[in-house]
């Protein structure tokens, strides 16, 4: 079986600088349930054990929208990336 980062190797990226996501951490911080860190197939949000701040690493969002519908708290901005960045295409 492969793994998250295999898969993710399949796609292409061209990758914007600026974050097409951006996070509200006092919003987040007042989430219960923090689905954004399980639901997302590429793993892009995270939290270290013992912080309330949640990381984005926005170069290998999949652009699902997974996190958007998950979100119940209302910390999320998501928009695609800008132009032509973002996943190209997929490999296979």
């Amino acid at each position: 079986m492969m793994t998250i980062e295999e898969r993710l190797a399949l796609d292409k990226y061209e990758v914007d600088e600026e974050s097409h996501i951006a996070l509200d951490q006092a919003a987040c911080a007042q989430c219960l349930h923090k689905y954004c860190l399980t639901v997302c197939p590429a793993k892009v949000y995270t939290q270290s054990e013992g912080q309330d701040a949640i990381s984005v690493s926005h170069v290998a969002c999949l652009e699902c929208g997974t996190c958007i519908v998950a979100c119940q708290g209302g910390g999320l901005t998501w928009n695609y990336p800008t132009g032509s960045m973002g996943v190209v295409y997929r490999y296979a």
